[in-house]
């Protein structure tokens, strides 16, 4: 098996950092629970309490409003599920484009689910949602990413804002790819609640945090003790949260510092003639594509040979190459859409990285071309 040698899927997972693995290490040698009032569990506290206050100056929040999960999903679940009770929600709306977590979390949630379209540049339709809101004769919850895994085109979070901000509704926004790209400021802004994820920043997959305003304490959905403010129940994993405390300290600094956008940049501009790009404004870290004819699973399957990892959309997808919904929702043809693949870059990506994509991609089209020619 051919060991892969370059990591191009940042937004599936970012490498852990050095800063993270150096915090989750420590974190390991200690003993006790965080609860605990001696010694051993003060400690912990400590690295718990430091971590928050890290997570919440890079999301712009204040300290208190950080609540720590067991992932972005959990998070989502926890606003969408939990919000929808608490604030006595008769419908949740979406948008076409979201995670999975997102829409299976509005289905759990037992309310009708309102889906608003998706622009042929990505972004979401707002005179949809500004009908939907304008029409609606209860209370929504409306859930919506700010960044798109898949495309990363970024929403028009300012104007989303000034949609439902003023309203009584609810507004909870899916931060994942957004964290460390994108300056947040969340205690000052319009969402009532956002969900942030640690694996997306370089820290261990595994922790992840709901951003919460007082008004927005949500029903718990692990009751358990008393933990995290009494906003989710169970022992806090110390080590992992530790981790995602320095990867917030470091991520943007090193994210900043590798060039993404201007690797973006490089790589979109060696791609061929006939590759088309998908999505409008995007964050300068993704590269969604397609040349027509050559299917991503078979790419996919020439690239991991010559060890370069990217995928054809989210990860979360129980490892299946399938269309894609997001495509699909911006219009993009099916045949197209099945040759799409997307390249996300992070902190450790280089020139020679995006070089060795773009050669590989181009031998891959090269070959399937001859083999056309031959029969």
């Amino acid at each position: 098996m051919t060991r892969t040698a370059i990591y191009l899927d940042h937004n599936a997972a970012s490498p852990l950092l050095p800063e993270a693995r150096s915090a989750l290490v420590a974190a390991l040698d200690l003993v006790g629970n965080p609860s605990s009032v001696h010694g051993h569990g003060r400690a912990l506290r400590h690295l718990i309490d430091s971590a928050r206050v890290h997570i919440a100056r890079l999301a712009g929040a204040e300290r208190k409003q950080v609540v720590f999960t067991g992932s972005a999903t959990e998070a989502i679940t926890q606003a969408i599920v939990g919000g929808a009770k608490s604030f006595a929600a008769d419908a949740v709306v979406i948008s076409a484009g979201e995670h999975a977590a997102v829409g299976k979390a509005a289905e759990a949630s037992g309310l009708p689910v309102i889906t608003v379209g998706l622009l042929a540049d990505g972004s979401i339709d707002l005179d949809q949602l500004a009908q939907v809101i304008g029409e609606a004769q209860g209370n929504l919850l409306v859930a919506l990413h700010w960044v798109n895994n898949e495309t990363g085109v970024v929403q028009p979070m300012a104007r989303i804002n000034a949609l439902v901000g003023p309203t009584r509704h609810t507004l909870f926004v899916d931060a994942v790819q957004a964290l460390g790209k994108i300056p947040l400021d969340f205690a000052a802004s319009a969402p009532d609640m956002v969900a942030v994820s640690g694996h997306k920043i370089g820290a261990p997959a595994g922790v992840g945090a709901l951003l919460v305003k007082a008004h927005a304490d949500v029903v718990r959905l692990i009751p358990g003790g008393g933990q995290e403010q009494g906003r989710r129940g169970g022992t806090e994993a110390a080590a992992l949260i530790a981790a995602f405390g320095a990867a917030a300290a470091a991520f943007t600094e090193r994210y900043e510092a590798a060039g993404v956008a201007a690797l973006t940049a490089r790589l979109e501009a060696a791609l061929p003639a006939e590759a088309v790009v998908f999505g409008g404004e995007r964050l300068g870290n993704v590269t969604n594509f397609a040349v027509p004819g050559v299917k991503n699973s078979t790419a996919m399957m020439g690239l991991d040979l010559l060890g370069l990892s990217v995928s054809s959309g989210s990860a979360c997808s129980s490892g299946k190459v399938g269309p894609s919904h997001v495509l699909a929702a911006m219009g993009v043809p099916g045949a197209l859409a099945d040759c799409a693949l997307r390249v996300s870059l992070g902190w450790n990506s280089t020139a020679a990285d995006v070089d060795a994509f773009t050669a590989g991609y181009q031998s891959i089209l090269e070959r399937q071309r001859a083999q056309g020619q031959a029969a």
